[in-house]
């Protein structure tokens, strides 16, 4: 009977653990992504918070440093811009008006200091002519 009873306590302790886990890795992923819009209009809500940001590269706003790991530009949404300062390897797939996700935070000057680039792969494969 005792033996029974270690079981069923160390099976809801494990149960109890793998729950955790799987609730705990899924809101880390779940991360849902503004527009520039919505995140100029949280203001000063979201300064210092882990986000994401979805916007179109600005051509001609590019700026690389000389060291080559620092990179600056603007996205942009139907309304607003927003200036992004990177640091990090930057993925082949940027470029000039790409659109892309930007995950960091915003600091209180209003510059939104990025640790992750993901472009967005184009809804239609149009080959190169």
């Amino acid at each position: 009977m005792l033996r029974k009873r270690k079981f069923l306590i160390g099976g809801i302790i494990v149960g109890l653990a793998i729950g955790y886990l799987g609730y705990m890795g899924f809101q880390g992923s779940a991360t849902y992504y503004y527009t520039v819009s919505e995140l100029t209009e949280l203001g000063s809500s979201v300064h210092g918070e882990n986000v994401r940001v979805d916007g179109q590269v600005v051509s001609g706003s590019l700026e690389q440093e000389s060291n080559g790991l620092i990179l600056k530009f603007n996205i942009v949404d139907e309304k607003e811009s927003l200036p992004v300062v990177y640091q990090g390897i930057v993925p082949d797939s940027f470029k000039p008006d790409s659109e892309v996700v930007v995950e960091g935070h915003l600091n209180s000057t209003g510059v939104f200091q990025a640790n992750t680039i993901m472009t967005k792969c184009p809804s239609k494969y149009v080959p190169q002519e």
